[in-house]
């Protein structure tokens, strides 16, 4: 197999690969990135990005990630096609199988492989990507002012994100599968009290409809059961809100994850506890999921790479 020696690899292209990428180019670590899946991430999903910083217009998410690449690029990042199916990081350097037929041996590793989010499994969902479908209120929340929209979810993310749109949209069903609730008490006290907020307990969302984006969703109440009912309720948008995968599995060997998979870091810091290793974006961060805070965090991770070649004398 060929093999090939690095002093900074990147695994992963959202907004935390590449400003990682940013930064470690410009200390000349010499990064090489490597995209992915999906190159640029989850935000090349989005149509408008409107609350990262520096494009009062807002951005297509998209053009915000091509940009962020070319940056990148202009400070000497080597970036490549390719997917990481491997990994050995029980010893520096670290090695990591590429496409599974090419190995790359690195002195610091950044993890920045993001989460994806968890859909129902509807080929609507699909359909209406980018066009009312989306798993993120706090990124798109903002389109749907005085709009009426549904949330799917029974947990406190589904909660959360209901009452986040509940401030923006003049109505939100929140979508939920069993009869009851499984948010935490006073989030579904919040829930349960809001005036805007229609909880639909026992029910599933089959598929969706409109014309040039989601118009509506058929429903059915308690599916299978001998008084089951079937019904569309109109909606301008639709909020997926069953949780995240982190893009951890090639990593759990070595590094440390919560019960879910994502990545434990140390403190405030991207360290994952191994030398030379860390990690950035959504792959470590359940809490907020934000372009803004991953690309924070691959700054941080690029820094401390920086600071741990240096101190082994290795730049």
């Amino acid at each position: 197999m060929e093999t090939e020696k690095v002093k900074c690899l990147i695994i992963g292209s959202g907004p935390a690969g590449y400003t990682a990428a940013i930064y470690a180019g410009r200390a000349n670590l010499s990064p090489v990135l490597y995209e992915g899946l999906q190159p640029g991430g989850q935000l090349t999903t989005t149509t408008d990005v409107e609350n990262f910083p520096g494009y009062p217009e807002g951005i297509s998410g998209p053009q915000l990630m091509e940009d962020l690449r070319a940056q990148a690029s202009r400070f000497g990042a080597d970036i490549r096609f390719g997917i990481a199916t491997e990994t050995d990081l029980s010893a520096s350097p670290y090695k990591v199988i590429i496409d599974g037929e090419k190995q790359i041996e690195t002195e610091t590793l950044i993890i920045a492989t993001g989460a994806t989010a968890k859909y129902l499994g509807l080929e609507d969902e699909k359909k209406y990507a980018g066009m009312g479908v989306s798993a993120c209120a706090t990124c798109d929340g903002f389109f749907y002012r005085k709009k009426v929209v549904a949330v799917v979810g029974g947990g406190d993310t589904a909660c959360e994100e209901a009452i986040y749109l509940a401030g923006l949209a003049s109505k939100v069903y929140l979508i939920v599968r069993k009869p009851y609730l499984r948010a935490s008490k006073i989030m579904q006290e919040r829930v349960l009290k809001h005036e805007k907020i229609e909880v639909l307990f026992e029910h599933n969302t089959v598929g969706l409809f409109g014309e040039n984006g989601v118009e509506g969703a058929h429903v059915v109440k308690r599916m299978g059961e001998p008084d089951e009912e079937r019904y569309d309720i109109a909606i301008d948008g639709f909020f997926l809100a069953i949780g995240h995968k982190p893009n951890s599995d090639i990593f759990k060997p070595w590094v440390r994850t919560d019960e879910v998979g994502y990545i434990l870091t140390e403190g405030n810091s991207p360290r994952t506890g191994i030398p030379g290793v860390f990690a950035a974006g959504d792959v470590a961060d359940p809490h907020y999921r934000q372009a803004i805070t991953a690309a924070g965090s691959g700054c941080k991770a690029a820094i401390e790479a920086e600071r741990y070649l240096s101190e082994k004398g290795l730049v």
